[in-house]
């Protein structure tokens, strides 16, 4: 089998106004990025915006395991498999970040026969997107540092900055710095730290954005700081609201490419699942809406972090109804699940599949809480045998779910026409009553509680009492009403990565809150949550290259 890179080089593309021609889209609505790359002017969406709504299809997945799930190749197969099915669709994905390409995890545009392209552009520097954002990050920064030397008229606590740098690589040795050393005229001296662009809360805010205006206000709602008062200052009070806007001027407009089979693709926007909101922005999904009969979208990470925010956050705040979720998971990752090692996975093993297949019961469970109706999709390995295989449907039928083999690996869209036609079915004779999880009402320690012993199945919170203060405070400054995004591991429902399956009897524990007041959510930090991550000890940088002729090898 050819690598990911290898299919995506020998892809045939076609013109990119051909792609969006086929959903209606006007050549002079496209602001062209090359041949095959675009983005989508303001006049084109608020043109689609009259159009009928189309059904909503969010791609989720259990907690994600080394032996992988493959959540994007499914959402860009089903796309590819209801073209094949002669259905109008278009997908909506998050971009990629630069730092887990060069680090451990790779791209995001798929993979095998259901990938988006181009596949290196995508996953480099794409449209600038990202660029964009790490520049009016650092900005804000240094406008921020610039006020403070030179006189502090809003009175700013230096020992209370909260705003951060931001790079988009892993680099650990950036989480702890000090800024200001040399003499009077560098700056004051003080405690710095840098996350990675996607847990910049302007990359929340830009994914959460309708319009210009709204980016604006909510640009201008940032917290950046605290002064001597403990009051919180923000961007719009360091007049730093206009630049940053014209930077991300273009960053706002919705990304338009293609899967290997011209479906199209909205790739738009990144933040982190575990320590943001972790969805595409909300103007490509709801572009996509206007311009399909089905869209396909996804939420990062297990559903118990993706799923979650995509329906307590972005749904809450937009007023996307999914139509239907498509939990996707794998043999593979049901028996490490179950207690298998990584090595041992190719062998049948009905007694660790059905001990694992806890952590894709508690996912269905989870997902109806939601009351929208649920696909169970196997992405299909070649080791899976047919006992294994009918177990999981068995299993799937007991729980009131579809369920469908995907080989879009394999196949492409030929490989996702089951995984199709079971969504097709589930969303002809099951209606979605969507509803969020908790009301607005609640305190943050009740949301907090709600999402812990609902969602992870905790028996109980535990708040150190930092976060005790914490949200103590938020709630006098008014921040009480957002919604809270929990910032947890992925690798399991606890915030304890090795305990895998269905943990029962833990406590969360909530060591600090803060507020992303642009956002629009307070985020809870539990465990031993990284916001710049570092890389592995042989990270994928190390086998990338480019030869002469331009062409790019070792992404994956």
């Amino acid at each position: 089998m050819k690598t990911d890179i290898e299919i995506a080089q020998e892809a045939v593309m076609e013109p990119i106004t051909k792609v969006a021609a086929n959903v209606g889209i006007q050549e002079d609505e496209l602001e062209l990025y090359g041949k095959y790359k675009a983005k989508i002017s303001d006049e084109c969406m608020e043109r689609v915006s009259k159009n009928k709504s189309g059904k909503l299809i969010l791609v989720t997945a259990i907690n994600p395991t080394p032996a992988g799930e493959g959540k994007t190749t499914i959402s860009v197969g089903l796309g590819e498999a209801f073209g094949k099915l002669g259905k109008k669709a278009v997908i909506a994905l998050r971009e990629p970040s630069l730092g887990p390409c060069f680090g451990i995890k790779g791209g995001a545009a798929g993979g095998g026969y259901a990938q988006v392209v181009p596949m290196e552009e995508l996953n480099l520097h794409f449209t600038g997107d990202f660029h964009a954002i790490t520049s009016a990050n650092n900005l804000l920064a240094a406008l921020l540092d610039n006020h403070i030397q030179q006189g502090n008229a809003l009175q700013i606590d230096t020992r209370q900055v909260v705003w951060k740098r931001c790079l988009d690589m892993n680099d650990r040795v950036l989480r702890n710095v000090v800024v200001g050393l040399g003499n009077k005229m560098d700056g004051v001296v003080r405690e710095d730290h840098f996350v990675i662009t996607v847990a910049s809360e302007i990359m929340a805010v830009l994914c959460l954005a309708k319009d210009m205006q709204d980016l604006k206000e909510r640009l201008g709602r940032m917290v950046v700081a605290y002064n001597y008062a403990g009051e919180p200052v923000t961007a719009a009070e360091l007049n730093a609201v206009g630049s940053m806007a014209a930077l991300l001027k273009d960053a706002l407009k919705p990304n338009l490419i293609q899967t290997l089979e011209h479906t199209p693709a909205l790739v738009h926007g990144g933040p982190f699942a575990n320590i943001a909101h972790g969805c595409n922005s909300v103007r490509a999904t709801s572009t996509a809406l206007h311009m399909a009969d089905y869209v396909i979208t996804e939420a990062g990470f297990g559903a118990d972090l993706g799923a979650e925010k995509f329906f307590d956050i972005k749904c809450r705040m937009t007023g996307l109804k999914p139509d239907a979720v498509v939990l996707v998971a794998t043999i593979r990752a049901l028996k490490y699940n179950g207690g298998v090692a990584k090595a041992d996975l190719n062998q049948e093993n009905l007694d660790a599949l059905e001990k694992g297949i806890v952590n894709l019961e508690k996912h269905i469970e989870n997902l109806q809480l939601y009351k929208v109706p649920v696909i169970v999709t196997l992405n299909s390995f070649i080791t899976d045998t047919q006992q294994e295989i009918a177990f999981v449907r068995d299993f799937c039928k007991e729980k009131n779910c579809d369920f469908a083999i995907a080989e879009v690996w394999e196949k492409g869209g030929e490989g996702g026409e089951e995984l199709a036609k079971a969504v097709l079915h589930t969303l002809e004779t099951k209606e979605s009553k969507f509803q969020v999880l908790y009301e607005d009402s609640l305190s943050l320690k009740e949301k907090i509680q709600t999402v812990a012993t609902k969602i992870y199945g905790a028996k109980g919170v535990q708040f150190a009492p930092a976060a005790n203060k914490q949200l103590k405070r938020l709630e006098e400054l008014g921040f009480g009403s957002l919604p809270v995004c929990m910032a947890k591991t992925q690798y399991s429902l606890s915030d304890d990565p090795t305990l895998l399956g269905r943990p029962e009897y833990f406590e969360i524990n909530v060591r600090e809150a803060y507020v992303s007041a642009g956002a629009g959510f307070v985020v809870v930090l539990t465990g031993a949550v990284m916001t710049m991550p570092g890389l592995p000890k042989a990270p994928a940088a190390n086998n990338i290259d480019v030869n002469e002729a331009g062409v790019i090898t070792g992404l994956f």
